[in-house]
């Protein structure tokens, strides 16, 4: 697929197979994404692929909790992909931000869906997320930045709606 192509027909999904994506495709698309711009090259981001169902349905229960609703924030993937910047870098946000841009361009070319999933900030500062992140091994500084919900669609993809003619100004 061309650049033009991926940008133009990758869409958000919210509907996932319950079929499991392959090491061998997850592995490209996570490399893809560990190009992506990040400031002054520090590759500061921190990805965290999470398989496990148990921790799934834990982070599953954790983000709901924040939107105050009995939900599946992540559409049933069967993989949640965390990024997590530390904050004493200055463009740890950005940095996030593109490397879950990139994954999700780079999940598409492999023939995956995804969807953005917000409120991993106030996941990861609150004890439960803590916590996690010290399992992990990740020091107490990262941030969730957001998380990419990734899988097969479950049905069409979406179509894209107009764009906004103000979109851009020329100054």
């Amino acid at each position: 697929m061309n650049a033009k192509d991926l940008l133009l027909t990758r869409r958000s999904v919210r509907k996932f197979k319950d079929k499991p994506v392959p090491d061998h495709v997850l592995e490209k698309v996570l490399e893809m994404a560990t190009y992506a711009p990040t400031g002054m090259g520090r590759q500061a981001p921190q990805l965290v692929v999470v398989k496990d169902p148990l921790i799934q349905a834990q982070l599953r229960k954790m983000n709901a909790k924040i939107m105050e609703k009995d939900i599946d924030p992540y559409y049933g993937a069967p993989l949640i992909v965390l990024a997590l910047s530390p904050n004493d870098v200055q463009t740890y946000v950005e940095d996030g931000a593109c490397v879950l841009t990139y994954l999700m361009l780079a999940a598409h070319e492999e023939g995956l869906a995804t969807v953005w999933v917000h409120r991993e900030r106030q996941m990861f500062a609150s004890p439960e997320g803590k916590a996690l992140l010290a399992k992990w091994g990740i020091p107490d500084k990262f941030e969730g930045i957001g998380s990419v919900a990734l899988g097969y669609a479950d049905g069409d993809y979406p179509k894209a709606a107009p764009r906004r003619e103000d979109y851009v100004i020329t100054v």
